[in-house]
């Protein structure tokens, strides 16, 4: 299998660590639940950011993780200290080799009871950035804008309806 690489020519991914990512994906199955399960007994409530990019186009950036199936808006867990906004600026520049200009705007504020108790996820949009150097090449795989018409089947659904929310005016859910 031939390692994917990201999309913009000043963020290549050296070819170890795409590859490295293909391991992560096949031990996935079985290290998610009990990841799921220690987060569970261990942690109270959780904050994690989702940044929804647009390009001038009106393309969305999405990213293919390593140990994860399919594609994502970027974002992460909001670290001890930090505010969801940084969170969300600093997610997309790891990730995604994206540098907000200007502040993010929250877009929704989402529960994620289904798969971790107390875990909430915040929506930000951010249509005014700059291309940078991505940071956590070990953990993207790819990172590609796609029309928001024509994503590809393998969106994560919660990324697909975050998506339809925000630029087709569908109906908000609370649930992620």
């Amino acid at each position: 299998m031939r390692a994917r690489r990201i999309c913009w020519p000043h963020l290549s991914v050296p070819e170890e660590c795409a590859l490295a990512g293909t391991w992560r994906r096949s031990v996935e199955p079985f290290t998610r639940p009990l990841f799921f399960a220690v987060s569970r007994a261990t942690r109270g409530m959780t904050l994690g950011v989702r940044g929804l990019v647009t390009n001038a186009d009106g393309h969305v950036l999405l990213i293919e993780h390593t140990y994860l199936h399919g594609w994502w808006l970027p974002g992460g867990g909001v670290d001890r200290g930090e505010t969801a906004e940084q969170a969300v600026i600093r997610e997309l520049r790891e990730e995604a080799g994206v540098a907000v200009q200007g502040r993010p705007r929250l877009l929704s504020v989402h529960s994620n009871e289904r798969f971790f108790k107390g875990d909430h996820v915040l929506v930000f949009r951010v249509t005014d950035w700059t291309p940078t150097e991505a940071t956590s090449h070990g953990e993207i795989a790819d990172v590609r804008f796609f029309p928001p018409d024509a994503l590809p089947e393998t969106t994560n659904p919660a990324s697909r309806r975050r998506i339809a929310e925000a630029l087709f005016g569908a109906e908000p859910d609370t649930a992620w």
